[in-house]
């Protein structure tokens, strides 16, 4: 019997959605299956996203659970109907899970907004410059895997090209801006893709000076992105060992509160193409 796949993280988020709903009550993985006509291993099943659910048994959930919210009711209804291949799973055996789980998470935000520290934005970075980061990691990435993960990269992009593409709003640390990677023709080719980048109706690209000085996150770049409604919001943290995505309500609110801050000591769009175009002649 062929193994079955591994739950991506949209089906986790999905059935994670759905245990708190049922948390939220009080009622048990046991009440809840009698009420459904199942059994409880079939509730954890969906509760750990191993099993699918149609959108009508999550709108069973929901009126089971007591719950009002119609519009959050609709937006899991939606995930449930999600049917069929994502172009990022071309590369689920290749590439590994958190970066398949960003693309995810990118391609169904309504918008985005991330903190960068000591990179350039990935949905902005050009192949050379991808290349040069990618070749920094230790150990060296072979050449094949290299092109693997430079061609994700670039797939990645395409949401910004989209139909109805995602708003985003890119909070650059002037130290990332300064960063030459691949060396300074690369760098420089890279700021004046961003600019370019920043002209466009849906895309703000703001700079964190120097002489802001210290905040909160200074060490860590973060991904928020915007769901159908505030309950599915998700935060991406890139970290060594790979990633980790966060969506307990406590950890969206003090991410929320860090980006406001570190958009607070921003410089205006304007500004920040004026400091981009010195730095890329430097």
């Amino acid at each position: 019997m062929p193994s079955r796949p591994a739950p991506t993280a949209r089906q986790q988020r999905l059935g994670a959605e759905l245990r708190k709903m049922r948390e939220q009550v009080g009622i048990s993985p046991q009440q809840a299956a009698e009420q459904l006509g199942t059994n409880r291993t079939g509730i954890s099943n969906v509760e750990a996203g191993r099993f699918g659910v149609s959108a009508d048994r999550v709108r069973a959930f929901a009126r089971i659970y007591a719950c009002s919210d119609q519009l959050y009711i609709d937006a899991l209804a939606e995930m449930a109907e999600e049917r069929g291949r994502g172009w990022w799973d071309d590369y689920r055996a290749t590439i590994i899970k958190a970066a398949i789980d960003v693309a995810e998470m990118e391609h169904h935000a309504r918008s985005m907004r991330s903190v960068q520290i000591m990179h350039m934005p990935g949905l902005l970075q050009t192949e050379d410059y991808a290349k040069a980061v990618f070749s920094t990691a230790i150990p060296k990435p072979a050449p094949t895997e290299l092109r693997r993960r430079i061609s994700f990269r670039m797939r990645r992009r395409e949401v910004l090209d989209r139909d109805n593409p995602p708003t985003c709003t890119f909070l650059v640390h002037e130290a990332a801006m300064r960063m030459q990677f691949g060396g300074p023709e690369v760098a420089a080719r890279q700021l004046r893709h961003v600019i370019e980048e920043s002209e466009r109706e849906h895309i703000t690209v703001r700079a964190i000076p120097f002489a802001a000085g210290g905040f909160a996150m200074a060490g860590l770049s973060a991904h928020y992105a915007t769901g159908a409604v505030p309950q599915l919001d998700t935060v991406h943290l890139d970290v060594a060992h790979g990633g980790a995505l966060l969506d307990a309500q406590a950890h969206l609110a003090n991410y929320r509160a860090i980006l406001d801050y570190a958009e607070e000591l921003s410089l205006s769009a304007d500004d920040t193409r004026d400091l981009m175009r010195d730095i890329a002649k430097q």
